[in-house]
């Protein structure tokens, strides 16, 4: 298998190597109108993917003006049709999927043996949301005495979708499926470190038939690109997922032209498990959520939280555990953890190293430093005991291969650590007393909770965050309330009193 995804990379990257990333606007492949363009790399190697168009304000004006053109004509479309085209989409994803995990993995570093699985998971949200069509403009009947009062939704209009450099493929999934479902034309500017598989998945999407317009993609970096898109007054939500301040500033940019905003952001998760849990799934679960992914996804634990009386001898099994996690090439199916995004983001995760030993006082168990013999972006799992809730490495969210430990003695200061931070995205809790995981799950400040469970995602269940995880819902009904909006229709029912004036 090994062999096989370096067949195919390597056949994939001539093609890409030869025509370069270029946008899709109005379902053409252009480059920027400046001509301009960057270089893209892998993380796993340093070596050259593709020159990569640098787009611009006129880049983005182009595809808002594209995605007005299209929207009357999308948004008035069967809803057959619709749901059609977003099977096709699927379709196309579930035929390339290899290639979809190959191209990913080789772009961010993410190991083989989750991306295959992202992309058949982006295929099954287009599946999803294309049997939501029908659904989607469906309100609610609030008859009063005189009057039958109905809602409807409405597609916004065009909508802009920012999507991260983490799973950058199955993401864009996520936001771009509800958008066209809704009947909203969309604006999509992919992180400028993952460009490869956005390209593709937009090319299939137009081989699956859908119309010229509908979707646009536009490459470059945030205080351009993406800054010109949120300012963009055709433009009429912005789907953002990425870092805190990030998400800060689109407010800030979109608040002139009163622009919606949807903000999935960043997290410092805790992992909460108490002396009479099943402490074999808690730790399979704990290790799995943090040091999947290479540690680089906004729901992972990073703060494990657990009970004094079962600190010690959990810890021992954690340790060996993390010391045995195979790090290498993520094209291997045997790796479990691949190189950080790129360079600055590797000098950031190891710098917490120093801040926990030096900074924090924490006790290094495992890791820190660069794993030997490999030339890419890599860390060393690493592993904090020994922590307190005010400390850096646990207050900040390092985003990788690293995990913080924290005892507690009661359930009082448990509740106190995990709400101790500024986000609150999700949490996760073991107990075998089902009492007490319904009272944690309702006092730990975070938009989800698991109980005994990792993350497991259920697609029509809302998922977003609190606090500064951010704002708004996705999920089923959920991201319709975001690219629609909710009109109300009031008709009499007979001739009831209108008050008089004037006469």
């Amino acid at each position: 298998m090994y062999e096989k995804n370096k067949k195919i990379l390597a056949k994939a990257l001539i093609k890409i190597k030869r025509e370069g990333i270029k946008n899709i606007i109005n379902g053409r492949s252009v480059g920027a109108t400046s001509k301009k363009t960057f270089k893209n790399t892998s993380p796993v190697d340093g070596e050259l993917i593709a020159s990569v168009a640098k787009s611009d304000a006129k880049d983005i004006d182009l595809a808002a003006k594209a995605s007005m053109s299209a929207f009357s004509a999308w948004r008035d479309l069967p809803h057959q049709k619709k749901r059609d085209i977003l099977y096709a989409i699927a379709e196309e994803i579930e035929k390339n999927a290899d290639l979809i995990a190959v191209l990913e993995s080789y772009d961010t570093g993410q190991p083989i043996r989750f991306m295959k699985k992202a992309a058949i998971r982006g295929a099954a949200n287009f599946r999803y949301f294309g049997d939501k069509v029908i659904d989607a403009r469906n309100g609610l009947s609030t008859p009063d005495t005189n009057h039958l009062n109905f809602t409807v939704k409405q597609a916004i209009g065009p909508v802009g979708v920012i999507t991260p450099w983490n799973t950058p493929f199955m993401l864009s999934t996520w936001k771009i499926a509800p958008a066209l479902a809704s009947g909203c034309t969309v604006v999509h500017k992919p992180a400028e470190l993952s460009p490869v598989t956005a390209t593709l998945l937009c090319k299939l999407a137009h081989k699956a038939g859908l119309p010229k317009g509908v979707w646009n993609l536009v490459h470059g970096f945030g205080d351009t690109a993406g800054k010109a898109l949120t300012e963009h007054p055709a433009i009429k939500a912005i789907a953002f997922i990425g870092e805190t301040s990030t998400g800060s500033r689109i407010m800030s940019q979109g608040a002139p032209t009163l622009k919606r905003v949807h903000l999935e952001l960043g997290g410092q998760n805790p992992s909460i498990v108490f002396a009479d849990a099943d402490l074999e799934r808690a730790l399979d679960s704990t290790i799995f959520m943090k040091y999947s992914l290479n540690g680089e996804r906004c729901t992972s634990n990073s703060r494990l939280l657990i009970e004094k009386s079962v600190y010690k001898p959990f810890v021992e099994k954690l340790i060996a555990r993390v010391k045995n996690l195979k790090v290498g090439d993520p094209l291997d199916p045997e790796t479990e953890i691949g190189p950080m995004i790129g360079k600055v983001h590797q000098k950031k995760v190891l710098s917490y190293s120093k801040i926990g030993v030096e900074e924090d006082g924490a006790t290094l168990l495992v890791g820190s430093g660069k794993p030997k013999g490999l030339k890419g972006c890599y860390v060393n799992p690493t592993l904090f005991g020994n922590a307190t809730k005010e400390m850096r490495i646990s207050q900040e969210e390092v985003f990788g291969p690293f995990l913080t430990v924290i005892p507690f003695k009661t359930e009082k200061e448990a509740v106190e650590i995990a709400n101790s931070v500024n986000y609150g995205l999700t949490a996760y809790i073991w107990t075998k007393d089902s009492a007490k995981g319904h009272r944690m799950a309702l006092n730990v400040e975070s938009g989800m909770v698991w109980i005994n469970s990792q993350n497991v995602r259920h697609l029509p269940a809302p998922f977003g965050g609190v606090k500064n995880s951010g704002i708004g819902r996705d999920g089923g009904e959920y991201s319709f309330d975001f690219y629609m909006e909710t009109k109300n229709i009031s008709v009499a029912l007979g001739d009831h009193p209108i008050p008089i004036l004037g006469k």
